[in-house]
């Protein structure tokens, strides 16, 4: 399994894929809003989203888990 994580802190502005779907590897998954700028999240690695840990409009810190991504 892997985890995503933020890569700095900010509103989650959008999440563009669904629980269960598979992504590849650099697919935007969640897209983040801070000082007015949207700053993609993409998937490090191909896999299926297993779990998101948060939901749009929920604040994130650095490093905070977004999503798990299972092989």
């Amino acid at each position: 399994m892997q985890e995503i994580k933020a890569s700095m802190a900010g509103n989650v502005w959008k999440i563009v894929v669904e629980q269960g779907e598979y992504v590849e590897e650099g697919q935007d998954i969640v897209i983040l809003e801070s000082m007015k700028m949207e700053i993609p999240i993409a998937a490090e690695e191909a896999g299926t989203i297993k779990e998101f840990k948060v939901a749009e409009g929920d604040f994130v810190n650095e490093e905070d888990i977004i999503v798990i991504i299972s092989k």
